[in-house]
Parts: structure tokens; sequence; C-alpha cells
């Protein structure tokens, strides 16, 4: 079979972006992870499977895959953008403003005058039962013993899980050594992604997130999100606050309990091509 794609990156967070609204694919795991595969395939961190919607108020659906292991996700801030990129670029949708289905439920992008793409990543959730997380009640912060030692770490649901902690310097944070360590910590029974944030002032913020079933990335939208709004939480920082990947920046925005949280960011199309599969 020979499946035409479209390679783009968000912030160095790549994707495959897939065309499911002209043409009706069904991808086994096995040929996901071709495509995903860096050495035999296209490679990508996440492929990106764009189709028409079930959700009557929806413009569009799309689901998110790992290029790892295939394995399907709820959420991505950095691939929600490509989205919208890719959809005007194909001329699938004139809106500016798209209300997209996701596992975990509507989100809303918009295409700004200065090619930026905003994204409406809807409310943050901390109950425990929601990241899922195994504690007793919600909480700020909680204690976890990762590798003997003992962090505080905040807990996050954007849509997929998120555990964030705060380092004093971003750029020698044991990401290779505690982030698969917290992903897999039997706290967290569906694996989470660990962020690790340095605090530069109250409006700026260094980030590394060790994504789940991915490893770590150059960027990660939801971990952008997850990362501000644990450091709002926390009273470490306002509302809008520069985030600062290894892959560029991105510009978070939360206004406080039950309200949305906003990520404004790029999204870039490499090249398309044509993979026998």
């Amino acid at each position: 079979m020979k499946l035409r794609f479209t390679k783009m990156h968000g912030l160095g967070n790549d994707f495959v972006v897939l065309d499911g609204v002209s043409q009706s694919l069904r991808l086994s795991t096995e040929q996901l992870r071709q495509i995903g595969d860096r050495h035999f395939g296209i490679g990508c961190d996440q492929i990106l499977l764009v189709e028409n919607p079930h959700h009557p108020d929806a413009d569009f659906r799309y689901r998110i895959f790992n290029g790892a292991d295939g394995g399907e996700v709820e959420q991505c801030g950095n691939g929600s953008r490509c989205f919208v990129r890719f959809v005007h670029d194909k001329g699938l949708t004139r809106k500016r403003a798209i209300r997209v289905e996701t596992a975990k439920g509507l989100i809303t992008p918009q295409l700004e005058d200065n090619g930026l793409i905003t994204v409406d990543m809807g409310a943050p959730r901390f109950a425990p039962a929601e990241i899922p997380f195994v504690a007793e009640a919600e909480a700020i912060s909680h204690p976890i013993v990762v590798n003997g030692r003992t962090l505080a770490i905040t807990v996050v649901s954007m849509g997929n899980p998120h555990a964030v902690q705060v380092v004093e310097d971003v750029e020698n944070a044991p990401v290779a050594t505690d982030g698969p360590a917290i992903e897999a910590h039997p706290l967290f029974p569906q694996k989470v992604n660990a962020g690790f944030m340095q605090i530069l002032s109250r409006g700026e913020i260094r980030l590394r997130v060790f994504e789940r079933s991915a490893g770590e990335t150059l960027a990660c939208g939801t971990g952008a999100c997850a990362a501000v709004v644990a450091g709002i939480r926390r009273g470490l920082l306002d509302a809008s606050v520069l985030v600062h990947t290894r892959g560029g920046d991105l510009r978070v925005s939360w206004a406080g309990p039950g309200q949305p949280v906003l990520m404004t960011g790029p999204a870039v199309t490499v090249f398309e091509g044509e993979i026998e599969l």
C-alpha cells in the first residue's frame, strides 16, 4: 500500500500527518511503528491522523499515535498546532477557529494573523482519579520517591497525565534517569509525562519533558501547559508565561481554576512524500 504523508514539526516535536478525510485509512500497530521508525520508515515522535468528526459540534477529529510503539495517546499540544496548519494548507477548511474532536474531548485551535496558532487546551484537571494518580486527595504537590530521592511533584491532566517538578538548572537535571523512573512509577497506573521546570522569573521558564512512551522530545505542548499551570498553582508564576523548550518558545496563559489553558506557537511543514507499507 502506498501512503501519502506530510512531515511537520512544532518546535522540533515532529509528526507524520495523514489525511483520513479524503481517504479511508486503517493502519495496524505494526504499520504505525514502521512509519515512526527513524531508520526504516519516515521517522517521527507521533503520527497524526486527521479524520471526519464523530461529534456533531466538531469540524474534524484527529487521533495521535506514538511513533515508537504505535500506541494511541489522548492529546498533543504541538500536534494540535500542526493539525491546524495541515487542514489549512490542504484546503480542508477556511475557518480560522476550528473545533476539533480528540480522545479527551473538544479543543479549539485558531490560526492567528501572524501565522502562529493558539490552541484552547481546555481546563486542567487535578483530581487524582482524573490523572490517574494514586493518592488519597488532591494536593498542589505530592511527594514521590524516585531513584532513592523524594521529589515534590505537581500532577496535572491536560487531556494526558503530567508530573511536573521544579529544578534549579534544567540543562543539568537528571532527565535521562529520573524521566523513565517517573514515567513508569507505580503511582501512575497509565504512566505519565515527566516535566522538569526551571523558573527564570514569574513570566519565564525553561522546560524539558520526558514523554510517556516516546522519551525526551525537543518540545511538548501539553507539557508546557502543565508546567505553567503547576507553577501558577504553586504561586511561582504569573498568568502568562514564556516557555523555552529545546526546540523553541511557546506562550502559555491560564487565568485560574475552571478556565482553559491557552497555548500559542508555530507549526511548520517540512516536506511531503509517499511511503510503501
